[in-house]
Protein backbone atom coordinates (compact mmCIF):
# COMPACT_ATOMS: atom_id res chain seq x y z
CA UNK A 1 0.00 0.00 0.00
CA UNK A 2 1.56 3.38 -1.15
CA UNK A 3 2.57 6.11 1.26
CA UNK A 4 1.63 3.94 4.03
CA UNK A 5 0.92 5.96 7.19
CA UNK A 6 -0.45 4.49 10.51
CA UNK A 7 -3.45 2.16 9.84
CA UNK A 8 -5.51 1.63 12.60
CA UNK A 9 -8.10 -0.52 13.51
CA UNK A 10 -11.68 1.62 13.97
CA UNK A 11 -14.74 0.25 15.96
CA UNK A 12 -15.70 -3.11 15.14
CA UNK A 13 -19.75 -3.51 14.72
CA UNK A 14 -21.85 -6.72 14.47
CA UNK A 15 -24.51 -7.30 11.43
CA UNK A 16 -26.43 -10.19 11.47
CA UNK A 17 -28.63 -11.10 8.52
CA UNK A 18 -31.55 -13.57 8.56
CA UNK A 19 -32.64 -13.53 4.62
CA UNK A 20 -36.19 -14.66 4.89
CA UNK A 21 -39.22 -12.43 4.82
CA UNK A 22 -43.21 -13.16 3.68
CA UNK A 23 -43.38 -11.56 0.22
CA UNK A 24 -40.61 -9.84 -1.28
CA UNK A 25 -41.34 -5.80 -2.25
CA UNK A 26 -41.09 -4.78 -5.88
CA UNK A 27 -38.37 -1.96 -4.99
CA UNK A 28 -35.96 -4.27 -2.06
CA UNK A 29 -33.15 -5.20 -3.44
CA UNK A 30 -31.94 -6.86 -0.17
CA UNK A 31 -30.59 -10.36 -0.26
CA UNK A 32 -34.35 -11.24 0.85
CA UNK A 33 -36.58 -15.00 0.10
CA UNK A 34 -40.06 -15.34 0.22
CA UNK A 35 -40.94 -17.80 3.31
CA UNK A 36 -42.53 -20.75 1.06
CA UNK A 37 -41.69 -23.33 3.79
CA UNK A 38 -41.05 -23.85 7.86
CA UNK A 39 -38.50 -21.55 8.61
CA UNK A 40 -34.94 -23.68 9.28
CA UNK A 41 -34.52 -21.37 12.27
CA UNK A 42 -32.12 -24.03 14.79
CA UNK A 43 -30.06 -24.88 11.52
CA UNK A 44 -29.73 -21.40 10.82
CA UNK A 45 -28.95 -20.24 14.07
CA UNK A 46 -26.22 -23.22 14.16
CA UNK A 47 -24.65 -21.98 10.72
CA UNK A 48 -24.72 -18.00 12.29
CA UNK A 49 -22.54 -18.83 14.78
CA UNK A 50 -19.99 -20.80 13.20
CA UNK A 51 -19.80 -18.47 10.47
CA UNK A 52 -19.04 -16.13 13.05
CA UNK A 53 -16.24 -18.72 14.64
CA UNK A 54 -14.55 -18.53 11.18
CA UNK A 55 -14.15 -15.02 10.57
CA UNK A 56 -12.77 -14.60 14.97
CA UNK A 57 -9.29 -15.34 13.89
CA UNK A 58 -9.10 -11.53 12.13
CA UNK A 59 -11.30 -9.64 15.03
CA UNK A 60 -9.03 -11.45 17.93
CA UNK A 61 -9.45 -9.09 21.17
CA UNK A 62 -11.84 -6.64 19.38
CA UNK A 63 -14.80 -5.79 21.35
CA UNK A 64 -18.56 -5.11 19.41
CA UNK A 65 -19.73 -1.73 19.84
CA UNK A 66 -22.80 -1.98 18.22
CA UNK A 67 -25.07 -5.40 16.49
CA UNK A 68 -27.48 -4.73 13.92
CA UNK A 69 -29.68 -7.74 13.14
CA UNK A 70 -31.49 -6.94 10.09
CA UNK A 71 -33.41 -8.54 6.84
CA UNK A 72 -35.35 -10.02 4.97
CA UNK A 73 -37.49 -9.63 8.29
CA UNK A 74 -35.79 -10.61 11.59
CA UNK A 75 -38.97 -10.58 13.40
CA UNK A 76 -40.87 -13.83 11.87
CA UNK A 77 -37.78 -15.46 14.26
CA UNK A 78 -39.34 -15.93 17.39
CA UNK A 79 -37.82 -14.05 20.81
CA UNK A 80 -36.26 -16.93 22.08
CA UNK A 81 -34.23 -17.59 18.79
CA UNK A 82 -33.02 -14.33 18.77
CA UNK A 83 -31.47 -14.63 22.64
CA UNK A 84 -30.18 -17.81 21.27
CA UNK A 85 -28.20 -16.25 19.24
CA UNK A 86 -27.27 -13.38 21.04
CA UNK A 87 -26.41 -15.20 23.68
CA UNK A 88 -24.43 -17.15 21.30
CA UNK A 89 -22.73 -14.61 20.30
CA UNK A 90 -21.66 -13.34 23.49
CA UNK A 91 -19.92 -16.63 24.11
CA UNK A 92 -17.81 -16.04 21.38
CA UNK A 93 -16.69 -12.35 21.26
CA UNK A 94 -17.27 -9.38 23.51
CA UNK A 95 -19.97 -7.59 23.23
CA UNK A 96 -19.32 -3.93 25.26
CA UNK A 97 -22.42 -3.17 28.20
CA UNK A 98 -23.05 -0.17 26.47
CA UNK A 99 -23.10 -1.74 22.97
CA UNK A 100 -26.58 -0.65 20.62
CA UNK A 101 -28.13 -3.87 19.62
CA UNK A 102 -30.86 -3.53 16.98
CA UNK A 103 -33.40 -5.83 15.21
CA UNK A 104 -35.73 -4.39 12.50
CA UNK A 105 -39.35 -5.68 12.46
CA UNK A 106 -42.38 -5.32 10.51
CA UNK A 107 -45.50 -3.68 11.28
CA UNK A 108 -47.35 -7.46 10.62
CA UNK A 109 -49.44 -8.32 13.52
CA UNK A 110 -49.16 -12.03 12.94
CA UNK A 111 -44.90 -11.87 12.50
CA UNK A 112 -43.34 -11.51 16.15
CA UNK A 113 -43.27 -12.22 19.41
CA UNK A 114 -44.48 -9.34 21.75
CA UNK A 115 -41.84 -6.50 21.90
CA UNK A 116 -41.57 -7.35 25.48
CA UNK A 117 -40.24 -10.63 24.64
CA UNK A 118 -37.67 -9.27 22.65
CA UNK A 119 -36.54 -6.74 24.73
CA UNK A 120 -36.00 -9.91 27.28
CA UNK A 121 -33.93 -11.13 24.39
CA UNK A 122 -31.55 -8.58 24.73
CA UNK A 123 -32.59 -6.18 21.65
CA UNK A 124 -32.32 -2.51 23.05
CA UNK A 125 -33.42 -0.66 19.78
CA UNK A 126 -36.00 -1.55 16.94
CA UNK A 127 -36.02 -0.53 13.42
CA UNK A 128 -39.83 -0.53 12.37
CA UNK A 129 -39.99 -0.77 8.50
CA UNK A 130 -43.84 1.44 8.33
CA UNK A 131 -42.41 3.19 4.89
CA UNK A 132 -45.86 5.20 4.51
CA UNK A 133 -49.27 5.71 6.44
CA UNK A 134 -50.94 5.70 3.33
CA UNK A 135 -52.88 2.46 2.75
CA UNK A 136 -52.84 3.33 -0.94
CA UNK A 137 -48.90 4.13 -0.93
CA UNK A 138 -48.64 0.69 0.91
CA UNK A 139 -50.53 -1.38 -1.39
CA UNK A 140 -48.14 0.01 -4.50
CA UNK A 141 -45.25 -0.43 -2.13
CA UNK A 142 -46.02 -4.06 -1.99
CA UNK A 143 -46.53 -3.92 2.14
CA UNK A 144 -48.17 -6.43 3.78
CA UNK A 145 -49.19 -4.09 6.38
CA UNK A 146 -51.57 -1.47 6.79
CA UNK A 147 -51.56 1.91 8.13
CA UNK A 148 -53.69 0.94 11.52
CA UNK A 149 -51.10 -2.02 12.04
CA UNK A 150 -48.08 0.79 12.12
CA UNK A 151 -49.76 2.77 15.08
CA UNK A 152 -50.85 -0.92 16.64
CA UNK A 153 -46.78 -1.75 16.55
CA UNK A 154 -45.98 1.37 17.91
CA UNK A 155 -48.22 1.38 21.02
CA UNK A 156 -46.87 -2.52 21.35
CA UNK A 157 -43.45 -1.00 21.66
CA UNK A 158 -44.28 1.51 23.92
CA UNK A 159 -46.55 -0.67 26.02
CA UNK A 160 -43.54 -2.73 26.11
CA UNK A 161 -40.80 -0.11 27.46
CA UNK A 162 -39.37 -0.04 24.55
CA UNK A 163 -37.59 3.73 24.76
CA UNK A 164 -35.08 3.73 21.37
CA UNK A 165 -36.95 3.01 17.74
CA UNK A 166 -36.66 4.03 14.65
CA UNK A 167 -39.34 4.56 11.90
CA UNK A 168 -38.54 3.66 8.28
CA UNK A 169 -40.16 6.44 5.85
CA UNK A 170 -40.17 6.96 1.91
CA UNK A 171 -40.89 9.70 -0.08
CA UNK A 172 -41.13 10.49 -3.75
CA UNK A 173 -43.80 7.90 -4.38
CA UNK A 174 -45.81 7.05 -7.35
CA UNK A 175 -47.87 10.73 -7.64
CA UNK A 176 -47.29 11.87 -4.43
CA UNK A 177 -47.40 15.80 -3.57
CA UNK A 178 -45.41 17.80 -0.96
CA UNK A 179 -49.01 17.80 1.11
CA UNK A 180 -49.48 14.04 1.12
CA UNK A 181 -45.72 13.57 1.82
CA UNK A 182 -45.55 16.03 4.84
CA UNK A 183 -49.00 14.25 6.10
CA UNK A 184 -47.11 10.62 5.29
CA UNK A 185 -43.92 12.29 7.82
CA UNK A 186 -46.61 14.48 10.32
CA UNK A 187 -47.81 10.57 10.57
CA UNK A 188 -44.82 9.80 11.79
CA UNK A 189 -43.35 12.21 14.38
CA UNK A 190 -46.68 11.90 16.02
CA UNK A 191 -45.60 8.22 16.84
CA UNK A 192 -42.87 9.96 18.96
CA UNK A 193 -40.15 7.81 17.71
CA UNK A 194 -36.46 8.38 18.57
CA UNK A 195 -35.34 8.62 15.22
CA UNK A 196 -36.41 8.72 11.60
CA UNK A 197 -35.04 7.28 8.66
CA UNK A 198 -36.36 9.59 6.38
CA UNK A 199 -35.38 8.51 2.20
CA UNK A 200 -36.24 8.52 -1.72
CA UNK A 201 -38.21 5.08 -3.25
CA UNK A 202 -35.07 4.78 -5.98
CA UNK A 203 -35.73 2.32 -8.66
CA UNK A 204 -32.38 -0.27 -7.87
CA UNK A 205 -31.41 -2.47 -10.28
CA UNK A 206 -32.63 -6.04 -10.43
CA UNK A 207 -36.12 -5.22 -8.59
CA UNK A 208 -39.69 -5.40 -9.98
CA UNK A 209 -39.69 -1.65 -10.31
CA UNK A 210 -36.40 -1.50 -11.88
CA UNK A 211 -38.04 -3.50 -14.92
CA UNK A 212 -41.52 -2.35 -14.95
CA UNK A 213 -41.15 1.52 -12.84
CA UNK A 214 -44.72 2.84 -11.29
CA UNK A 215 -46.45 5.14 -13.09
CA UNK A 216 -46.60 8.93 -11.39
CA UNK A 217 -43.37 8.96 -9.72
CA UNK A 218 -42.49 12.97 -8.74
CA UNK A 219 -39.92 15.10 -11.05
CA UNK A 220 -36.68 16.07 -9.53
CA UNK A 221 -38.32 19.45 -8.87
CA UNK A 222 -40.98 17.99 -6.73
CA UNK A 223 -38.88 15.84 -5.18
CA UNK A 224 -36.59 19.06 -4.08
CA UNK A 225 -39.74 20.73 -2.83
CA UNK A 226 -40.44 17.13 -0.91
CA UNK A 227 -37.16 17.29 1.05
CA UNK A 228 -37.25 20.96 1.83
CA UNK A 229 -40.28 21.07 3.15
CA UNK A 230 -40.10 17.55 5.19
CA UNK A 231 -36.89 18.92 6.47
CA UNK A 232 -38.44 21.59 7.97
CA UNK A 233 -40.92 19.98 9.01
CA UNK A 234 -38.69 17.43 11.03
CA UNK A 235 -36.34 20.56 12.41
CA UNK A 236 -39.62 22.25 13.94
CA UNK A 237 -40.26 18.63 15.53
CA UNK A 238 -36.59 18.66 17.34
CA UNK A 239 -35.46 16.06 14.60
CA UNK A 240 -31.24 16.71 13.92
CA UNK A 241 -29.89 15.45 10.71
CA UNK A 242 -26.45 13.83 10.49
CA UNK A 243 -26.82 11.77 7.50
CA UNK A 244 -28.63 12.32 4.68
CA UNK A 245 -31.71 10.33 4.96
CA UNK A 246 -31.15 9.78 9.12
CA UNK A 247 -33.19 12.28 11.45
CA UNK A 248 -32.37 11.74 15.39
CA UNK A 249 -33.69 13.42 18.69
CA UNK A 250 -31.48 14.40 21.25
CA UNK A 251 -33.31 14.37 25.06
CA UNK A 252 -32.27 14.18 28.33
CA UNK A 253 -28.73 14.16 27.56
CA UNK A 254 -29.55 10.74 25.20
CA UNK A 255 -28.32 11.14 21.79
CA UNK A 256 -30.36 8.66 19.85
CA UNK A 257 -28.33 8.47 16.31
CA UNK A 258 -28.06 5.07 15.31
CA UNK A 259 -24.56 4.01 16.19
CA UNK A 260 -24.03 1.01 14.34
CA UNK A 261 -25.04 2.97 10.82
CA UNK A 262 -22.75 5.61 12.31
CA UNK A 263 -19.74 2.96 12.43
CA UNK A 264 -20.32 2.04 8.73
CA UNK A 265 -20.62 6.03 7.69
CA UNK A 266 -17.26 6.57 9.64
CA UNK A 267 -15.45 3.79 7.52
CA UNK A 268 -15.50 1.48 10.79
CA UNK A 269 -15.15 -2.34 10.71
CA UNK A 270 -17.99 -4.80 10.81
CA UNK A 271 -18.86 -8.47 11.07
CA UNK A 272 -21.14 -9.95 8.99
CA UNK A 273 -22.27 -13.47 9.34
CA UNK A 274 -25.58 -14.78 7.56
CA UNK A 275 -26.74 -15.35 3.89
CA UNK A 276 -25.39 -12.68 1.75
CA UNK A 277 -23.72 -10.74 4.49
CA UNK A 278 -21.14 -8.21 3.79
CA UNK A 279 -18.05 -7.26 6.01
CA UNK A 280 -15.17 -4.83 6.13
CA UNK A 281 -12.48 -5.59 8.31
CA UNK A 282 -9.26 -4.18 9.10
CA UNK A 283 -5.97 -5.66 9.66
CA UNK A 284 -3.49 -3.19 11.00
CA UNK A 285 -0.90 -5.36 11.66
CA UNK A 286 -0.49 -7.01 8.46
CA UNK A 287 -1.50 -3.16 6.48
CA UNK A 288 -4.46 -4.66 4.79
CA UNK A 289 -8.60 -3.88 4.43
CA UNK A 290 -10.63 -7.24 3.66
CA UNK A 291 -13.90 -6.65 2.11
CA UNK A 292 -15.98 -9.89 3.08
CA UNK A 293 -18.70 -11.70 1.12
CA UNK A 294 -21.17 -14.61 2.67
CA UNK A 295 -23.19 -17.02 -0.15
CA UNK A 296 -26.26 -15.05 -1.03
CA UNK A 297 -28.99 -18.13 -0.86
CA UNK A 298 -29.60 -19.10 2.51
CA UNK A 299 -29.57 -22.87 1.72
CA UNK A 300 -25.90 -23.14 -0.46
CA UNK A 301 -24.92 -20.25 2.90
CA UNK A 302 -26.20 -23.01 5.05
CA UNK A 303 -24.30 -25.91 3.18
CA UNK A 304 -21.26 -24.36 2.58
CA UNK A 305 -21.27 -23.18 6.87
CA UNK A 306 -21.66 -27.20 7.99
CA UNK A 307 -19.07 -28.53 5.37
CA UNK A 308 -16.65 -25.38 6.20
CA UNK A 309 -14.28 -26.53 8.87
CA UNK A 310 -14.22 -22.67 10.48
CA UNK A 311 -13.38 -21.89 6.92
CA UNK A 312 -14.33 -18.06 6.27
CA UNK A 313 -13.07 -18.09 2.87
CA UNK A 314 -15.12 -21.51 2.11
CA UNK A 315 -18.39 -19.15 3.26
CA UNK A 316 -17.85 -16.36 1.39
CA UNK A 317 -15.38 -14.18 -0.08
CA UNK A 318 -12.52 -12.31 0.84
CA UNK A 319 -11.14 -9.45 -1.13
CA UNK A 320 -8.73 -7.27 0.23
CA UNK A 321 -9.29 -3.08 -0.88
CA UNK A 322 -6.78 -1.85 -3.12
CA UNK A 323 -5.60 2.12 -2.86
CA UNK A 324 -8.24 3.25 -4.96
CA UNK A 325 -11.46 1.43 -3.17
CA UNK A 326 -9.64 2.34 -0.15
CA UNK A 327 -10.22 6.25 -1.47
CA UNK A 328 -13.76 6.25 -2.99
CA UNK A 329 -15.30 3.72 0.03
CA UNK A 330 -13.77 6.16 2.70
CA UNK A 331 -15.08 9.11 0.73
CA UNK A 332 -18.66 7.67 0.08
CA UNK A 333 -19.62 6.71 3.20
CA UNK A 334 -17.86 9.70 5.16
CA UNK A 335 -19.33 12.69 2.95
CA UNK A 336 -22.66 11.39 3.92
CA UNK A 337 -22.27 12.69 7.36
CA UNK A 338 -23.18 16.51 8.40
CA UNK A 339 -20.09 16.16 10.55
CA UNK A 340 -17.91 16.34 8.13
CA UNK A 341 -14.24 14.50 7.32
CA UNK A 342 -11.60 14.89 9.71
CA UNK A 343 -8.92 14.37 7.53
CA UNK A 344 -6.65 12.72 10.21
CA UNK A 345 -9.30 10.23 10.06
CA UNK A 346 -8.24 9.29 6.47
CA UNK A 347 -4.74 8.39 7.05
CA UNK A 348 -5.69 6.33 10.38
CA UNK A 349 -8.80 4.04 8.37
CA UNK A 350 -6.49 3.67 4.84
CA UNK A 351 -2.81 3.89 5.79
CA UNK A 352 -2.54 6.61 3.41
CA UNK A 353 -1.34 9.88 3.56
CA UNK A 354 -3.82 13.07 3.03
CA UNK A 355 -1.68 14.38 0.04
CA UNK A 356 -2.81 11.14 -1.85
CA UNK A 357 -6.39 12.81 -1.81
CA UNK A 358 -5.72 16.47 -2.06
CA UNK A 359 -5.76 17.01 -5.90
CA UNK A 360 -9.43 15.25 -5.29
CA UNK A 361 -10.48 17.64 -2.40
CA UNK A 362 -9.35 21.02 -4.20
CA UNK A 363 -11.25 19.72 -7.08
CA UNK A 364 -14.55 19.48 -5.12
CA UNK A 365 -13.31 22.67 -3.78
CA UNK A 366 -13.17 24.50 -6.85
CA UNK A 367 -16.93 23.13 -7.43
CA UNK A 368 -17.92 24.66 -4.37
CA UNK A 369 -18.93 21.12 -3.08
CA UNK A 370 -16.62 21.04 0.00
CA UNK A 371 -15.52 23.64 2.48
CA UNK A 372 -11.89 23.51 4.20
CA UNK A 373 -12.40 23.78 8.03
CA UNK A 374 -9.05 23.22 9.28
CA UNK A 375 -8.55 19.86 10.40
CA UNK A 376 -12.07 18.72 8.84
CA UNK A 377 -13.87 19.41 5.65
CA UNK A 378 -17.28 19.52 5.22
CA UNK A 379 -20.26 19.11 2.62
CA UNK A 380 -21.39 22.70 1.44
CA UNK A 381 -25.37 23.00 1.02
CA UNK A 382 -24.33 22.46 -2.64
CA UNK A 383 -22.54 19.23 -2.38
CA UNK A 384 -25.04 17.97 -0.15
CA UNK A 385 -27.66 18.69 -2.99
CA UNK A 386 -24.88 16.94 -5.58
CA UNK A 387 -23.78 14.70 -3.48
CA UNK A 388 -23.75 12.11 -6.02
CA UNK A 389 -21.00 13.84 -8.12
CA UNK A 390 -19.21 15.13 -4.93
CA UNK A 391 -18.77 11.36 -4.42
CA UNK A 392 -17.61 10.54 -7.99
CA UNK A 393 -14.81 12.93 -7.93
CA UNK A 394 -13.38 10.34 -5.43
CA UNK A 395 -14.15 6.95 -7.78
Amino acid sequence: MADEIQLSNPPLSLYIHIPWCVRKCPYCDFNSHAVKDELPVRQYIAALLQDLEADLPMVWGRPVHSVFIGGGTPSLFPADAIAEIISGVRARITISPAAEITMEANPGTLEHDSFAAYLDAGINRFSLGAQSFSDQQLKTLGRIHASDEILRAVSGLQAAGADNFNLDLMFGLPGQTPTQALADLQAAIDCEPQHISHYQLTMEPNTLFAHKPPAGLPDNDQLADIQESCAELLQAAGFVQYEVSAWAKASKGINYRSQHNLNYWRFGDYLGIGAGAHGKLTLAAEGRVLRTAKKKHPVTYMDRVADSSVDSGHIGELRQLSENDLVFEFFLNQLRLKDGVHKKDFSLCTGLAWARVEGQVNQAFAQGLLYDNGEFITTTTRGWHHLNTLQSIFL
